[in-house]
């Protein structure tokens, strides 16, 4: 009888609507987010409690110290077939999990096609199909062998490519160098200009920036990515600060080279130009830096996001080698003038190791700007970051957001999180044309496949 006496106080669960209604008639009021385990799903509710282990927490917190304790480091630039492990001279390393030639994307093969070309394999696309159906050529996952590409992700033995170690853990991690905007192999492109570009790639760029290196010795990376949290990158999407950082850092030792000004001017003037150059270095960071807290028995911290145009895969610590993959979507997308959604090809690229490593998507709120592309706000952005942390073990204070109040990023993906909650991992990307040949179409947002992670979690339950 007291309390229908006094003021009305609400505390709501469940279906908001309830609480804006209490609230409209002037009653304080607080809402609770929650939402059934696994989306009621029963069978799902039931695996997650299986989980519930103290000794997969204690994996976990073991991942991600490793994970948090990594120190990405770049040490040198070399050729692919001398450095990764398992390329070989008929070896080209693609983006995202395992797939059949006959199911790849048309970016994916535009981009072998392209590749093949700058090998000296193949004269054009028919040789380099016809090639390619001799069962001559091997294809692989970049990811299985300690790499990772944007878009099509694809890395030829002869291209040069970032050696990142980790110098906490020693593993090294590689990427190949981003080539600019427009015309690709990245997104599909293998005209003649293509080439060309990759060529002038591997006999001045690379050549330039291994003799700087040198000369700097190594380049800590971790600690231009913290910088450029604070001026407006997210790392993914946007890396203008962390590719002027990068330029400021190796300027001087590029100027000290011995190579001649024709060359020195081209290479200062190509990394000038292309913002999204240290993208390759970040990703190769951002993969050392995973592999570090990856393969611990027990541990659900998702370690891999990729995508190959076709297939979404991911690849959890606790289940080893394992890809588990659903079909990829098409992202939200801001296309350029004269594209439509028939245009885009669905998600892909090894990037979204960015999302997984706390960045790009998940440090939204480090850069509004790209989330205003597709109709965002810093509010906006700030939330998706917020979001991110509730299925994520921990906020690196390393890495922090000036608008979050110098909030750490959030980092290390519980996948069992992802699926209590129902949130489903963000992440924004670049989209390439589903034809091979045509390059970009826009740039977009979008959320990573669920199925991806009620697979994960029925075989984490049949393993432990």
């Amino acid at each position: 009888m007291k309390l229908l006496g006094e003021k009305l106080r609400v505390v709501n669960v469940g279906v908001r609507l309830f609480y804006e209604c209490v609230k409209a008639q002037g009653a304080e009021a607080i809402h609770v987010e929650w939402r059934p385990p696994a989306g009621g799903d029963e069978k799902l509710a039931r695996l997650l409690e299986k989980l519930d282990r103290p000794e997969i927490d204690e994996a976990n917190k073991k991942a991600v110290e490793k994970i948090l304790a990594a120190t990405p480091t770049l040490i040198d630039i070399k050729t692919a077939k001398d450095v990764i492990p398992g390329m070989t001279e008929h070896t080209i390393l693609h983006s995202g999990p395992p797939i059949e030639y006959e199911r790849m994307s048309g970016p994916t093969k535009g981009a072998i096609w392209g590749a093949l070309i700058y090998e000296g394999l193949a004269k054009d696309q028919r040789e380099a199909d016809k090639l390619v159906a001799s069962g001559k050529i091997k294809f692989a996952p970049c990811h299985d062998h300690d790499s990772v590409g944007p878009m099509a992700g694809i890395i030829s033995p002869s291209m040069p490519v970032f050696v990142v170690e980790n110098k906490e853990h020693g593993n090294r991690a590689y990427s190949n160098l981003n080539e600019g905007l427009g015309k690709v192999l990245r997104y599909g492109a293998y005209e003649a200009s293509v080439i060309k570009r990759l060529k002038w790639m591997e006999k001045t760029l690379a050549p330039v920036l291994k003799d700087a290196l040198k000369r700097s010795g190594p380049i800590d990376l971790k600690a231009i990515m913290a910088q450029a949290l604070h001026m407006g990158d997210e790392l993914h999407c946007r890396n203008v600060a962390s590719s002027l950082i990068f330029l400021k850092l190796m300027a001087p030792h590029i100027a000290a080279t011995g190579f001649g000004k024709k060359a020195l001017g081209e290479v200062m003037k190509f990394m000038g130009e292309n913002f999204l150059f240290f993208l390759n270095p970040a990703m190769a960071a951002c993969k050392a830096t995973q592999d570090a807290g990856h393969g611990i028995e027990h541990s659900t911290v998702v370690t891999t996001l990729s995508r190959n145009g076709t297939d979404f895969g991911i690849k959890v610590s606790g289940l080893g080698k394992q890809w588990f993959t659903a079909p990829a979507e098409i992202p939200k997308t801001l296309f350029f003038p004269g594209f439509t959604e028939a245009d885009a090809n669905p998600d892909i690229g090894d990037s979204a190791i960015m999302e997984t490593a706390g960045f790009g998507g998940f440090a939204s709120a480090a850069a509004p700007a790209v989330v205003q592309v597709v109709g965002g706000s810093p509010s906006v952005a700030a939330d998706y970051t917020r979001e991110m942390g509730e299925i994520c073990l921990v906020k690196d204070g390393s890495l922090s957001i000036p608008f979050m109040n110098f909030e750490g990023i959030p980092r290390c993906i519980d996948m069992r999180k992802v699926i209590d909650t129902g949130i489903l991992p963000f992440i924004n990307t670049g989209v390439a044309h589903r034809k091979p040949g045509f390059g970009t179409v826009g740039f977009g947002v979008l959320r990573a496949p669920m199925l991806c992670f009620t697979k994960a979690l029925k075989a984490m339950a049949d393993k432990y």
